[in-house]
Parts: structure tokens; C-alpha cells; sequence
């Protein structure tokens, strides 16, 4: 009666265990990996607790360089970085949002944009994710295609120079702009084993890193011909009133006098004398 006993548990806790086995190998096969766990930030890098509002205030931001912003639902969030040729560079983002007081789901996009504004296509990563109402956290990526050396003018290639991050709530109730979020931000660059294009290079960077707010340090060279000489003190008429002469001048004086000749010709081929 004993060895029977033990024979059913054992053959219950078997197929325990048996019933057991299908979930916790799916959840060992499937991890789901937030974007900031796939990289890493740079040893000794400060956290950038700023963003900008538009492109001319967008805060510089290095690859590797973390970012911790404090914002609000509904805001438009840019950084800028500089890309070099043969570099992949991979955005990743983490939003944390609020435990209390969404009513709906929400939809978030990371948009890449060059120096010339042109919007740049993510090969990989959640671009436009969306999360329901009692989501905790959404996670954004894009992966840019390699940085070129060179490319045709008509093309979209992603090319040297200064790069813009555009993070943006585009689908979400009315009642729920304004809550508080939090943003976390990674950018990372790969060097390629592709550095260069053939047929040409790029000469210089397609924007230069712009620093809003600084004040120009050199002072513009005055123009030699328009400066009058320093002589014997005569004091020359300035000129500065007179318009700029430009083709629309030119076209204006030629139809004027066109127009005078015409109604001259006109009035004394009319005209009778008496």
C-alpha cells in the first residue's frame, strides 16, 4: 500500500513538472530585451538632462553619452549628433510612463533627420510603437543605414555631418497630454567594414555642429572698394540710400522709358493739328 503511495506522487509531481517544462522554455526562447539593454553608454560619460524644442535648439549629444529627461506628454523632444562616414549609428529609447491617471493608449514616434532636414529610414527597431493604458514603459529604436563618404545629389544617402533625434506622441487622448514622462536616450556608432564610397568623397560635413545661443568671436572684414580713404579730412556723401541695382531695377527703368516712348509716338499719331 506504501509502494503505491509513492508510485502516485511520483507520477504527479512528473507530470507537474512535465506540464511545467513548454512555458518556462517559451519564456527562456523569447526574452524580450529592452533597447537600453542592448547597449551600452561610454565609461566616464555625463548624463544629459536637457532637450530642445525645435532643430535650432536641439541639445548636442555624443555617441555613448546617456540622456535622462524629465518631460511631459505631448512635448516635441530633439537632440542632435555628429555621424562620420562608416559609422552605423543605432537611437534607442525608453519611456516611462505614468502609473496613474492615463485614460487611453498611447502611439510614440523616434524620427532621424540629416542636416538638410530630410527624414532618414530606420533598418531596424520599433519606430512607431504603440501601448495600452496600463503600459509601464514603451521602448523606441531606429538603426540608420550606413554613413556614406560619398553619394549622388538627388539621393537620400545618409552622408556625414550633423544629425537630428525627433521624439513625439502622435496618438494619444486629449485628457492625457501633460502627464509627467520620463525619457532615456542611447546613441550608439559602429564602425563598418565599409568606411568609404567609390567615385568621390565628401569635402566637407552636410551641416556643421551648430552651438545656438553662442555669439560670433571674429569680426566680419569690412569691404576695402566701399571704405573711403582716409586723406586730408574731405568728408565724402554717403551713398548707403540709394536701392541695390538688380535686374528688377533694371527691367523697371528699361519698361518705364519703353512706356514714355510709346505713349509720345502715341499722342502725335493722334493728334491733329489745327
Amino acid at each position: 500500500m506504501r509502494t503505491n503511495t509513492w508510485r502516485l506522487a511520483a507520477a504527479m509531481l512528473a507530470a507537474a513538472a512535465f506540464g511545467a517544462l513548454p512555458a518556462g522554455a517559451a519564456r527562456a526562447a523569447d526574452p524580450t530585451p529592452t533597447p537600453d539593454s542592448t547597449l551600452t553608454p561610454s565609461p566616464g560619460a555625463a548624463v544629459v538632462n536637457r532637450a530642445g524644442t525645435t532643430f535650432l535648439t536641439a541639445t548636442a549629444v555624443a555617441p555613448g553619452q546617456p540622456v535622462s529627461v524629465a518631460g511631459s506628454t505631448g512635448d516635441y523632444l530633439y537632440w542632435s549628433f555628429t555621424a562620420t562616414a562608416g559609422q552605423t549609428d543605432r537611437v534607442a529609447i525608453t519611456v516611462t510612463l505614468p502609473p496613474k491617471g492615463r485614460t487611453g493608449g498611447s502611439t510614440w514616434t523616434v524620427d532621424v533627420f540629416d542636416g538638410l532636414r530630410r527624414r532618414q529610414a530606420c533598418t531596424d527597431g520599433a519606430q512607431t510603437p504603440t501601448v495600452n493604458a496600463t503600459a509601464g514603459t514603451v521602448s523606441l529604436g531606429c538603426t540608420l543605414r550606413q554613413i556614406r563618404g560619398w553619394a549622388e545629389p538627388w539621393s537620400g544617402d545618409p552622408l556625414p555631418g550633423t544629425y537630428y533625434v525627433r521624439l513625439s506622441v502622435t496618438d494619444l487622448p486629449e485628457a492625457d497630454l501633460g502627464l509627467p514622462v520620463r525619457v532615456d536616450m542611447l546613441i550608439n556608432a559602429e564602425d563598418g567594414d565599409d568606411p568609404g564610397v567609390e567615385g568621390g568623397r565628401l569635402r566637407a560635413p552636410l551641416a556643421p555642429p551648430a552651438r545656438p545661443g553662442s555669439a560670433l568671436t571674429v569680426a566680419p572684414t569690412p569691404d576695402p572698394s566701399a571704405t573711403p580713404e582716409a586723406g586730408d579730412g574731405t568728408s565724402f556723401v554717403s551713398l548707403d540710400w540709394l536701392p541695390d541695382l538688380s535686374s528688377r531695377w533694371i527691367w523697371t527703368t528699361v519698361g518705364g522709358v519703353l512706356a514714355a516712348i510709346a505713349g509720345v509716338v502715341g499722342f502725335s499719331l493722334t493728334w491733329r493739328r489745327r
